[in-house]
């Protein structure tokens, strides 16, 4: 998997969230993969679980936020990761890890933190920013 390639799927996963698109998001995924927010606060096994998760988030009139702030990837062990802003009813800044295998996403690994600051103020001096 290339980088571009990485990052075709990390904005997809973006995008079919805010769509409110549960079964193209969930398609992103592998069968096996496993979506897990440690320890265990959220925790779905399968790509089918993981589109039952995604559709109860989704359901409703609420709109979905989410916007990739810093994505990286090592190609040679098949593994990236992704700073990110989501904003469903509450604001949440945070980080994902996630492995892929045949061209999907086996395992997502995210930790975050509600917050109603803004990326930048959150993130402070030592965030990431276009101009470093």
């Amino acid at each position: 998997m290339s980088e571009v390639e990485f990052r075709t799927i990390m904005l997809g996963v973006a995008s079919t969230w805010v769509d409110g698109d549960a079964a193209g998001a969930a398609a992103y995924f592998h069968d096996d993969a496993v979506y897990e927010e440690p320890p265990k606060q959220q925790f779905y096994r399968g790509r089918e679980n993981i589109l039952a998760f995604f559709r109860d988030v989704m359901d409703g009139d609420v709109r979905l936020a989410m916007k990739w702030h810093n994505l990286a990837f090592n190609p040679g062990a098949e593994i990236g990761f992704g700073e990110y802003t989501f904003a469903r009813l509450s604001q949440f800044h945070g980080i994902v890890t996630v492995r892929f295998k045949d061209g999907r996403i086996l395992k997502w690994r995210e930790y975050q933190y509600q917050s109603d600051l803004p990326w930048s103020d959150f993130a402070g001096e030592s965030g990431f920013r276009s101009e470093d």
